[in-house]
């Protein structure tokens, strides 16, 4: 097989095994090269078999080893790594982007995620990516120059976003979710984040959250997984991950229903409170 057809398997099997409902998303795994985005190979990289033991290198630089659903190191020192595809395409996929629309990804590393957001909403829309590292974003920049609908940011996204969207993606560990963020999804708009508690070192470990904006901007949410992630910097409130552990320990996989933002006393639908947001398991 050639690096085409490598592609295109490699994204029939990610639709597969995480039940990929946007043809875009599948469209975008069988044509943007991810070996753009993760620097020269060999390429150290980790699975599932992998977790608690250290990673491993491809046998050569040969550019069909990246089409594989494993995480790719971007800075191997600092564990940070070009996330897993299986993991990654379904959150982008539960965001329900369509040409036209305007998404957020915040933590966009070296950017590959962010190509895959942009194919899905084509050059009528428009992706905002934040990425806090200067070196990646000077990266992600350099290689997203050929889609100008897509804008990269050197900053944390912790500003106000002065323009309305439909997705935003949140690919780093936070304890919360910012009310700059919440404030610029228009109605039925969609975000996903991870919700962590420190782990080991940089790397948190928590819940994967969808909240979508209703009509009456009220916000449902639901639980989508678990993840081990970077964690992200200078957004975090580690006062809310003190909470968000003793929330884990005691319903470890919430049936959640709601995100509140209006002021309210803790209640035993509550499953983590914080003057910041709640979510509600009623």
């Amino acid at each position: 097989m050639n690096l085409d057809d490598y592609r295109r398997f490699f994204a029939e099997e990610i639709k597969a095994t995480s039940n990929i409902r946007n043809s875009a998303v599948v469209d975008a795994l069988a044509t943007v090269p991810r070996e753009s985005f993760v620097g020269n190979g060999p390429w150290t990289v980790r699975g599932e078999a992998d977790f608690f033991g250290p990673p491993r290198q491809t046998p050569d630089a040969d550019p069909r080893h990246v089409y594989h659903n494993y995480a790719i190191a971007i800075d191997a020192a600092r564990q940070l790594f070009n996330g897993a595809p299986g993991l990654l395409a379904m959150l982008i996929d539960r965001l329900e982007l369509k040409p036209g629309s305007r998404a957020i990804h915040v933590g966009a590393g070296t950017g590959y995620y962010t190509a895959v957001m942009a194919h899905c909403v084509g050059p009528a829309g428009r992706v905002v990516a934040f990425e806090v590292d200067e070196a990646l974003a000077a990266h992600a920049r350099d290689d997203l120059a050929s889609t100008p609908w897509v804008e990269v940011r050197n900053a944390d996204a912790s500003s106000a976003i002065a323009e309305e969207v439909d997705g935003i993606l949140i690919n780093a560990g936070i304890t919360h979710p910012l009310d700059v963020w919440l404030d610029s999804l228009a109605d039925g708009g969609r975000i996903v984040f991870p919700l962590t508690m420190a782990m080991m070192g940089t790397i948190g470990k928590g819940l994967l959250v969808l909240a979508t904006r209703l009509g009456d901007g009220s916000f449902d949410a639901r639980v989508l997984g678990f993840v081990a992630i970077f964690s992200a910097i200078g957004i975090r409130d580690e006062s809310i991950a003190q909470q968000l552990g003793l929330a884990m320990r005691k319903n470890p996989y919430p049936a959640l229903k709601r995100m509140r933002r209006d002021p309210h006393d803790a209640g035993e639908a509550c499953w983590l409170h914080s003057d910041r947001f709640c979510l509600s398991i009623d």
